[in-house]
């Protein structure tokens, strides 16, 4: 009887369709419950959350996160049906600012590697069926902010909310413009999440002003309506 149970489990679970999500700490949200109970009963989401994860760093063999073989191991061991990659915000926010000032780079030939490791990346993890790539999240730090855990870590970067977010901008309209021309899925929250004061929308603001992740709720409910348009196919 026992048997006849996990094989019956085993059944179920290999007639779901495997969706597979690679990112960096804001993919957090898709292990919440909502998120999960969205994909079934006819997908079965696996995350592979790195925090801290970098475009920069996928190509350092020596990153401190180790996210790119974190990321091979987990796609290769589930072989999905669908990808969600979301990555950038860490760069756009801090990495590729601290590097052009450190390595006396211009910002935009950062900008321009960072885009085309994106891309590479993004090619070797498609879905079978479908690949997802998600807009990097806006800047959630404030000009003034020296409190928390990220923004210390980042203090080194002077550079304004708004410079932040234009970069952020750019480099997403880069992401989704490559999407287009490879029939991937982009989602993009840019037009819903930009503030009139052309930072955040304050509604996205987390509770915990320590915490630059976006408020739970309101992300899932940026999320789902998109999400319903690729994965709930009539």
């Amino acid at each position: 009887m026992k048997y006849g149970r996990i094989e019956k489990l085993k059944a179920v679970l290999l007639s779901k369709k495997k969706v597979l999500v690679l990112g960096d700490s804001h993919t957090e949200v898709f292990s919440k419950p909502e998120l999960q109970r969205f994909f079934s009963p006819k997908h079965l989401l696996l995350v592979e959350t790195v925090g801290g994860a970098t475009i920069s760093g996928l190509t350092n063999p020596n990153s401190q996160t180790q996210a790119l073989p974190i990321f091979e191991r987990s796609y290769k061991k589930v072989h999905p049906e669908a990808t969600i990659i979301q990555l950038g915000e860490v760069d756009t926010g801090f990495v590729l600012w601290y590097r052009a000032e450190k390595y006396q780079i211009s910002i935009d030939e950062m900008l321009s590697t960072c885009i085309e490791n994106y891309r590479t990346f993004i090619q070797k993890h498609e879905g079978k069926e479908k690949t997802v790539v998600v807009s990097a999240p806006l800047p959630t730090i404030t000009d003034e902010q020296d409190w928390g855990d990220v923004a210390s870590a980042r203090k080194e970067v002077t550079t304004s909310q708004i410079e932040r977010t234009l970069l952020t901008l750019k480099f997403n309209s880069a992401i989704k413009r490559y999407c287009f021309e490879n029939n991937y899925h982009f989602i993009d929250l840019d037009p819903e999440s930009l503030g009139s004061d052309g930072v955040v929308n304050k509604v996205l603001l987390n509770s915990d002003p320590n915490d630059h992740h976006y408020e739970e709720k309101q992300y899932v409910s940026l999320l789902v309506p998109h999400l319903a348009e690729i994965f709930h196919e009539k």
